[in-house]
């Protein structure tokens, strides 16, 4: 008896084995509790166990969670618009609202791309050429020359002037320096449409020198009135009087730089000598803001200017440091506000 049982079980084990192979569940055999649980295959035994963490892999309940960079930030006094930019998309703003024609801007009224974004959904456009046309023209916070005032409203627009009051008055000292005899002399960038709209207001004779360097190279003559750009910082500004002072027999100096810009950039400067990083935030194509991250840089190494949140590295900051955020006055505040969450979250 015992030889015809042995001989049952080896005729059933090739059959059982070539269902595994074929990836089915033998047959049970009929009659035999103990076959439900036989049946089974193999898979499906282990599929019941607890998996094993592969050799390397940490488990669930061990895995530490990464600790994050816990920055210290601290946001320079003053940022968010200046008063000038302020009163240029306020004047913007309630034109688009006071009319269904098309309201314009001559260029980009701020030089910050996520707020022309934005206001070209309230529907105030720049125009990169000005063609014949109807609707509104805004003038942005940097001015245009009386020129380009007369060819805006001769192409068919109505003219809203919103030109920053403090560059309206280095126009008109620009002008008064001009029309008493003076060779008038314009520190700030030649190319930015401030000093572009200033040399619109005088003759011809007027020099752009942009730094010490240019000033040491040039002739300016015997009587020289100078103003600035208003963003100028005033350390370049100051420099630059000195040198022409040398040189000519009489100089006239007019002091055209915006008081507010001049505290932004002194508040930036002393917060950059007392932290670890510095984050200035606003357009690339923003002078002040330009100047802002020289100025920075030159009191912490660790200076970066972003218009964003998103371009924030983590890798920039050491675990625990402390970290300034500094704005042009063309970046909103709501702006500043994402960038100081992002830093805290990292």
């Amino acid at each position: 008896m015992t030889s015809s049982i042995a001989v049952k079980r080896t005729a059933e084990r090739p059959a059982a084995a070539r269902e595994r192979l074929k990836g089915r569940r033998p047959a049970k055999r009929p009659g035999v509790k103990r076959t439900e649980r036989t049946g089974e295959t193999r898979a499906k035994m282990r599929a019941k166990r607890p998996e094993k963490p592969s050799r390397g892999s940490v488990s669930a309940k061990r895995r530490k969670k990464r600790p994050g960079k816990n920055l210290r930030v601290v946001v320079s006094e003053g940022v968010g618009f200046c008063s000038g930019v302020k009163r240029a998309i306020k004047m913007a703003l309630d034109s688009a609202g006071r009319t269904d024609l098309p309201v314009y801007s001559l260029g980009p009224l701020i030089h910050n791309p996520q707020v022309v974004d934005r206001l070209k959904r309230e529907g105030i456009r720049p125009l990169s050429r000005l063609r014949n046309g109807r609707g509104a023209v805004v003038i942005r916070s940097h001015g245009i020359s009386p020129k380009d005032v007369d060819e805006v409203k001769t192409k068919g627009y109505d003219v809203i002037d919103a030109t920053c009051p403090f560059v309206r008055k280095a126009q008109e000292n620009a002008r008064r320096i001009s029309d008493m005899g003076y060779r008038l002399v314009v520190v700030g960038e030649r190319k930015h449409p401030e000093v572009k709209g200033i040399l619109g207001h005088v003759d011809s004779r007027a020099v752009v020198v942009e730094n010490l360097r240019q000033a040491k190279a040039l002739k300016f003559g015997q009587r020289v009135g100078i103003i600035a750009q208003t963003t100028v910082p005033i350390d370049t500004f100051s420099s630059i009087v000195c040198e022409i002072a040398r040189k000519a027999r009489e100089i006239l100096v007019i002091n055209t730089i915006c008081s507010e810009t001049a505290k932004r950039q002194d508040k930036a400067r002393a917060l950059a000598a007392t932290v670890d990083a510095v984050i200035v935030v606003g357009g690339r194509n923003s002078a002040n803001t330009s100047r802002l991250a020289t100025l920075c840089s030159s009191m912490c190494t660790k200076t970066y200017h972003i218009e964003t949140e998103e371009e924030i590295q983590s890798r920039w900051f050491a675990p625990g440091s402390t970290v300034g955020v500094v704005a042009g006055a063309s970046t909103p505040k709501w702006l500043v506000d994402d960038i100081v969450e992002r830093l805290e979250g990292l």
